[in-house]
């Protein structure tokens, strides 16, 4: 079904990449935020990277979203989060 001023399909999957400092414990902040809208969230969904110098870490969430409204409370939740630095 699509949504009214969205251009995706809900349910559909989508993945969202957070970034953060890698000793910042960003990733289990930014998974628990994830588990916080989706509590059956398997880790084996998620992808991590740390960068060439060991200063950043990149994770990839794949989701099973079911609505606009249920993807933009995550984003603005990953936003509100001070360790992220970038969220896409």
């Amino acid at each position: 079904m699509k949504e009214r001023g969205s251009l995706l399909e809900f349910p559909c999957d989508f993945p969202i990449k957070a970034m953060g400092r890698s000793d910042s414990g960003f990733e289990a902040k930014a998974l628990a935020i994830v588990r916080g809208h989706q509590p059956d969230f398997d880790a084996a969904n998620m992808r991590s990277a740390v960068s060439r110098k060991g200063n950043y870490i990149s994770v990839t969430f794949d989701l099973h979203v079911t609505s606009q409204e249920q993807l933009d409370e995550l984003y603005r939740e990953l936003t509100a989060c001070e360790e992220l630095l970038m969220v896409i």
